[in-house]
């Protein structure tokens, strides 16, 4: 059976979306709670997202990095900041504020997805790509998937 998580994008551009544990399909990932969680926008919402997070942990559905995952994820942060400083003649400007953070989650997703062959589905297309080069993780568009 194939199985897929969502990006943080996906989630966000797609509210209200189903996030509750199913028969096979969608595995959530705890990069993506955390995410989620330190935006919540009231307790109520913080409450809902530690709920899923407990329900897809009792129902195996939840896909926590482990310590390869991490070690891959920053050999992939690495490899991209030595693309960027060969892409901009050997200097390696400062990113957008926010984005190192974003990039960091993002390269800890696809690792942890990788590691248990599970599609990524992202609106955040052009970052994921990027990853890609380096971590062969199954992408599929957030567009292509919700048709």
């Amino acid at each position: 059976m194939a199985y897929f998580t969502y990006d943080t994008s996906v989630i966000i551009a797609r509210r209200p979306i189903d996030l509750r544990p199913k028969r096979g399909g969608l595995v959530l990932s705890s990069v993506v709670l955390m995410e989620l969680t330190a935006s919540a926008v009231d307790d109520s919402q913080r409450k809902n997202y530690e709920f899923l997070f407990r329900e897809h942990e009792q129902n195996d559905s939840l896909i926590v990095p482990n310590d390869n995952d991490w070690f891959f994820a920053s050999k992939i942060l690495f490899w991209l900041a030595r693309r960027r400083r060969k892409v901009q003649g050997g200097r390696l400007y400062r990113l957008q504020p926010g984005m190192a953070q974003r990039m960091a989650f993002d390269a800890l997703l696809a690792a942890s997805a990788r590691s248990r062959q599970v599609a990524v589905i992202t609106d955040n297309w052009n970052d994921f790509r990027a990853i890609q080069c380096f971590c062969n993780v199954k992408l599929i568009k957030g567009s292509d998937f919700f048709r």
